[in-house]
């Protein structure tokens, strides 16, 4: 083959020729460019460690994600097969700029051409020892129970809980509270789920984060003193009359606040024999000491009556 006259031969119109070539090459690339998209979405921050240190300080915990590829090719592609991550396993204590990585998964494979850019490119963080320890669960209650009634008592389970986070944060957490639990107006016994109160995002709440607070709640027992009652003589025989030493008395009733205040009030408007003397055994004239008796509700108990006895002077009718 003579090299020299193919040499000649591509040399001819070499200016036309690198034109062509040059024209391929742009329209080669406004092709693939027509054909590319891109696609953004934001993805979860993951921090990966080997378990003995954790951030001790605030950062960025979503990543904007950008990516460009094919339009047929990344629109498929799901957003939980991009993860963004910063590996801290071969970190010790200290304050560290990280770059952010990307792993590709699932659909996310063997896609090409595909560019993923993440913004932000690294995040400033601290990182402390991790450490757990106990603290107490306390219900934080508002309200009051109906009136009449009192919580008497209540439990929370748990009443502690484990958390986990940098030793600096843990060691300022003393005590957390769950949510506002409301007793206004309660009368029974109950029983809520809540939620537990976390102020600090980088301490970790071991479990599901909630409670059961149970509430047990009762009548107010109180006493209260009717005085001023007259007292009513029963079982006279149609030819008797009587005369009392005393004339009316007082009792001290034990029972429900809310229902003794109702039973004084209903007193006070009917003229009930709440006390009272029994002269059905009595057939002579004379001076009898009889028990002065009380007709009470059956919800209430009798602490003191007074008097407990009565001289009773009983008259015979004399016959026309």
């Amino acid at each position: 083959m003579d090299y020299r006259k193919l040499l000649l031969k591509i040399a001819e119109n070499w200016s036309a020729k690198m034109l062509s070539i040059a024209f391929a090459i742009v329209l080669f690339v406004l092709h693939r460019t027509s054909t590319m998209a891109e696609r953004f979405f934001s993805v979860p921050l993951k921090v990966e460690t080997d378990g003995s240190y954790t951030p001790s300080s605030s950062y960025e915990h979503n990543i904007r994600v950008s990516m460009r590829g094919e339009t047929n090719s990344i629109y498929p592609i799901l957003e939980n097969d991009i993860e963004a991550f910063v590996d801290i396993k071969d970190k010790g204590k200290g304050f560290y700029r990280l770059p952010v990585q990307i792993r590709k998964k699932g659909t996310a494979i063997g896609v090409d051409p595909l560019e993923i850019t993440v913004d932000p490119l690294e995040i400033a963080l601290s990182i402390d020892y991790k450490v757990s320890k106990y603290v107490p669960l306390t219900a934080n209650i508002r309200g009051a129970p109906k009136e009449g009634f009192k919580m008497v008592s209540s439990t929370l389970t748990p009443n502690q809980v484990v958390i986990d986070g940098p030793s600096g944060v843990i060691a300022n957490i003393v005590e957390l509270f769950t949510e506002d639990i409301d007793i206004d107006g309660r009368d029974e016994d109950f029983s809520v789920v809540v939620n537990i109160l976390n102020n600090e995002p980088l301490a970790i709440v071991r479990g599901n984060g909630s409670a059961e607070y149970k509430g047990f709640v009762q009548p107010i027992t109180s006493q209260k003193v009717l005085d001023r009652l007259p007292i009513a003589v029963k079982g006279l025989d149609e030819k008797q009359t009587t005369e009392l030493s005393v004339r009316d008395g007082s009792i001290t009733l034990l029972g429900k606040q809310q229902s003794l205040e109702e039973y004084a009030a209903y007193l006070s408007v009917e003229n009930s024999a709440l006390l009272s003397v029994n002269c059905s055994d009595i057939h002579n004239a004379g001076v009898y000491e009889l028990p002065v008796t009380a007709t009470v509700p059956s919800e209430f108990s009798i602490v003191a009556l007074t008097p407990q006895t009565v001289s009773v002077r009983v008259f015979v009718k004399e016959e026309e």
